[in-house]
């Protein structure tokens, strides 16, 4: 028998909120947290909206003293880790002693350092291109940072598959536990705002230019937003003999790397990594009573995604599970998109609560699911799907239950 997988503590970073419970609070009251961007100098964009975190002080969370060792991925994934620490109880005295492994998925990586790098090398020359901020461009500074401020001395990993990248993470830090490789892993992602990648969606045309609408016939795209998510899993049993705060087992994942187009997503692509991840999970489509959409509120993969869902559901006893996208509040936060939705998972497991889809207004015959328009619902939830779909055809999605969930007891 292999070891069974659960999450006992989860630290968010968001536009929503920083810290698991004014991020819940807001996200089922379906507050936006989409504004005017001030990251940067917006006045030539056409789009000069996305959901920038406002309110981080990294100094509630890093010494001023070590700051200048940490770009703004590293300060965020380190104050989700924290956050997660102490929603877990765990000290890192007892983790450093431990089989860890800590694994971030990113899109940008540490954007915001290269853009510094070429800000001193245009101005002043290739010399005054300061040795600190080159060592700290690197994607692995994420993961190697988190080590290295919690005096951890396991496994560092950057897992970098794009938009799907958070919910690889889940599945590599699963897998570790499983094959008892580690007995904890600290997994998630992260991604802050960049010019790069503000600028890059700007060009593809996929932005939407004030309000993100998945599932909505006028959808006109995406947003840009940043942000992170920790999620620690443990061992089931070790967990439970040190009476640990349950939020939700993970009962399995799927990839499926379909390389159908660049941008477009692929339907057999998609319904094949859902497939994939229940039979994986040991589950039914009867057993699954939500769906965490990879939503990005673009046509075509709402689309897309919608008639998946549809022929991969359609077919059981019972009707379509309820789809809700929080990218609608948060816009899309990259490698942190399916890190931040795996969390949302679990609370909404844990609470019983399915967050919305805000911002619509319009159905859309060719998104003819329930999207939970609007308002959170109220309902018992024993195992939900979190999609998540990246460029290039990298889909992954993993699936959530209750801890005693009898589909698992009884296998």
């Amino acid at each position: 028998m292999k070891r069974r997988v659960v999450v006992t503590g989860l630290g968010i970073v968001s536009s929503i909120g920083i810290g698991k419970d004014e991020f819940w609070k807001n996200l089922i009251d379906g507050k936006s947290g989409i504004s005017k961007v001030t990251a940067f100098d917006i006045s030539n964009y056409d789009i000069q909206r996305g959901g920038e975190i406002k309110n981080f002080d990294p100094i509630n969370f890093i010494p001023k003293s070590r700051l200048r060792d940490f770009g703004r991925a590293s300060q965020f994934a380190v104050a989700a880790t924290k956050e997660a620490l102490n929603d877990t109880g765990l000290k890192t005295s007892q983790l450093s002693k431990n089989k860890i492994a800590v694994i971030f998925g990113t899109t940008m990586g540490e954007g915001g350092m290269i853009e510094e790098i070429d800000r001193h090398w245009a101005a002043l020359g290739e010399d005054d291109v300061w040795a600190i901020t080159v060592s700290k461009y690197q994607s692995s500074a994420i993961s190697n940072n988190v080590n290295r401020f919690f005096k951890l001395k396991g496994m560092s990993v950057v897992i970098p598959t794009a938009c799907a990248a958070g919910n690889y993470s889940v599945g590599y830090g699963y897998d570790l536990i499983r094959e008892k490789m580690v007995n904890c892993a600290l997994i998630g992602g992260s991604d802050p705002f960049s010019r790069i990648g503000f600028t890059g969606f700007g060009r593809l045309y996929a932005m939407s230019p004030n309000l993100c609408k998945p599932f909505d016939k006028d959808r006109k795209g995406m947003m840009v937003g940043e942000g992170a998510a920790v999620l620690i899993l443990e061992e089931l049993e070790s967990a439970r003999k040190r009476g640990a705060n349950i939020y939700a087992e993970i009962l399995g994942y799927g990839l499926s790397c379909d390389a159908y187009h660049m941008t477009i997503p692929s339907l057999k692509g998609i319904k094949k990594v859902m497939i994939k991840t229940m039979k994986n999970a040991g589950i039914k489509p009867n057993d699954v009573d939500y769906i965490s959409a990879h939503g990005t509120g673009t046509i075509p993969n709402d689309k897309t995604e919608c008639q998946a869902i549809k022929e991969v559901f359609g077919n059981s006893s019972k009707k379509l599970p309820p789809v809700s996208s929080i990218k609608s509040m948060l816009g899309h936060t990259m490698g942190a998109a399916s890190a931040i939705e795996a969390l949302s998972c679990c609370l909404a497991i844990k609470e019983g609560i399915i967050p919305p889809t805000i911002n619509f207004e319009t159905p859309d015959p060719e998104c003819d699911i329930d999207c939970v328009p609007n308002k959170a619902r109220k309902v018992k939830l024993n195992t939900v799907l979190n999609n998540s779909f990246a460029f290039g055809g990298n889909n992954a999605c993993t699936a959530f239950g209750k801890p005693a969930n009898k589909i698992r007891e009884d296998q």
